[in-house]
């Protein structure tokens, strides 16, 4: 490996200073993606700003009146676990918890997952539909983004030179909500979805009073089949409704290849699902 500099700030504002003053840095916290990129040549860094050491960015906190807020350096595996995510937010606990395996998840970040960008990437599906948004910190200040706003495509986002993921921030839910993450390989368990689906549903008597229901790692980013969600309100849940909303997920979609299959069988895969 190539020798490089690596800085290590005790402050947010000191790593936003390092990676203003160089255009060439890269922030790292767990380092489980940008490893990779380095030990195959695809990223060669001259200089690192390590976020590991700053305090007060990792963590989870609820207010009825705010909602979740989960610091940008809180770990996978933390977010799986922590009981308000299981109680408040279960889908994501789920999505969370089938990233890679548990070594993983002790080291990623949801910020540096979510600021890679990586289309093949469980937790990202989950957070779309559940509303999250962003709070993202540069010189400048602070502004929030919609998840959905913040991925632009594969391993493409809107954060500006300098600007780092702070929190991610998730509304509070109305009761009655219950969902399900599922995630499909070709390979390993371990391995990254070909598919990844978010179903949400809110359910007043034997009907559907809501729904929301997200595709992952198909498309350069999460889709929200908008279409399905209105055919499955105010409907009871039977199969002739899922075969409806299925068909409505394979036309809506438009998948790429990739390692884990064609475009054609991730569509049938997600309408399957």
């Amino acid at each position: 490996m190539r020798r490089f500099q690596l800085i290590e700030p005790d402050s947010f504002d000191a790593a936003i200073t390092a990676l203003e003053k160089d255009p060439g840095a890269k922030a790292i916290a767990g380092g489980t993606a940008l490893h990779i990129l380095i030990k195959h040549g695809v990223y060669l860094p001259e200089t690192l700003v390590n976020l590991r050491k700053i305090r007060g960015v990792a963590g989870i906190t609820f207010t009825p009146k705010k909602g979740l807020r989960i610091g940008a350096l809180t770990s996978l595996y933390d977010v799986e676990r922590h009981p308000l995510v299981r109680e408040r937010y279960p889908v994501l606990a789920q999505a969370c918890h089938v990233v890679a395996n548990i070594r993983i998840r002790n080291l990623a970040t949801i910020g540096g997952n979510l600021a890679h960008a990586d289309y093949q990437s469980d937790p990202p599906a989950a957070l779309v539909a559940l509303d999250a948004r962003l709070e993202l910190s540069s010189s400048s200040g602070t502004r929030e983004v919609a998840l959905s706003d913040f991925l632009l495509g594969a391993y493409e986002t809107v954060l500006e030179p300098g600007e780092l993921v702070r929190a991610v921030l998730l509304p509070t839910n109305e009761p009655g909500w219950r969902g399900a993450y599922l995630k499909f390989t070709t390979r390993s368990s371990e391995d990254r979805p070909a598919v990844g689906l978010t179903a949400l549903i809110r359910m007043e008597d034997d009907r559907c009073a809501d729904a929301r229901l997200v595709v992952g790692a198909v498309t350069p980013t999460p889709v929200r089949i908008t279409a399905a969600e209105e055919v499955i309100r105010g409907r009871k849940l039977a199969g002739d409704l899922f075969a409806e909303v299925g068909s409505i997920v394979e036309r809506t979609l438009e998948p790429i290849d990739d390692l884990r299959g064609s475009a054609s069988y991730k569509r049938r895969v997600a309408g399957a699902l």
